[in-house]
């Protein structure tokens, strides 16, 4: 998919008050940045954001940060954001690969991975979030009992992921080809991609992984 640059994106991001510009003086210390040391949960490649903004405002015992590499894209879920009282999520301007220099070991609950790029070609299979290479990041920032969940619409992306996951040293708690007629629909909140593809008749899957 391409991505229309939007003019003065970058700028307006660094002058957002709903985002951290020094990410990496936080590690360690985000329950400084919250005021609390409630669990923090993360989304790797928010989107626009309908998904993480919709999880705090659900659950204010919950602290949220919301990552986006593409500053067009971060800024329209900076302009949802503006329209919100929240008080317990941030959003960062990164790739994924940086993460274990914003997170201290263990600092993290959950990790949200939704309708992520696929990637399709293998030679960038390493580009894939649910590569072992990411899950590498994943488990040096995660607590102990901390789980990565995993949607997309892509069947050749979930059936790599059911493999690369495993080869990485985890396991699959859970996992769905079909979320929407499954029990892990319960509780489910849709990202804009997935509102989309739901009603087109798309089945959405779904897995669960933990160490």
């Amino acid at each position: 998919m391409r991505l229309r640059h939007i003019r003065g994106a970058e700028e307006r991001i660094a002058e957002s008050p709903y985002v951290v510009q020094d990410p990496r003086g936080e590690k360690g210390h985000w329950a400084e940045r919250f005021g609390n040391t409630n669990p923090i949960e993360i989304e790797v490649g928010m989107g626009k954001g309908k998904f993480i903004m919709e999880l705090a405002q659900k659950n204010p015992d919950k602290n949220y940060i919301g990552i986006e590499r593409y500053s067009s894209v971060l800024l329209r879920g900076l302009e949802k954001r503006e329209q919100l009282e929240l008080t317990n999520i941030w959003f960062l301007c990164i790739d994924a690969k940086e993460m274990t220099e914003i997170f201290a070991p263990g600092e993290v609950s959950r990790i949200y991975l939704n309708f992520s790029d696929p990637w399709p070609k293998d030679r960038h299979a390493k580009r894939r979030l649910t590569s072992p290479e990411f899950m590498k990041v994943y488990d040096q920032i995660l607590e102990k009992d901390g789980t990565v969940e995993f949607k997309t619409d892509n069947r050749g992306l979930f059936d790599y992921s059911l493999e690369s996951i495993p080869e990485a040293g985890w396991s699959i708690r859970q996992h769905t080809f079909d979320l929407h007629h499954s029990e892990l629909a319960e509780g489910n909140v849709m990202t804009e991609y997935e509102t989309k593809f739901a009603a087109e008749g798309k089945p959405i899957c779904k897995l669960v992984a933990g160490r």
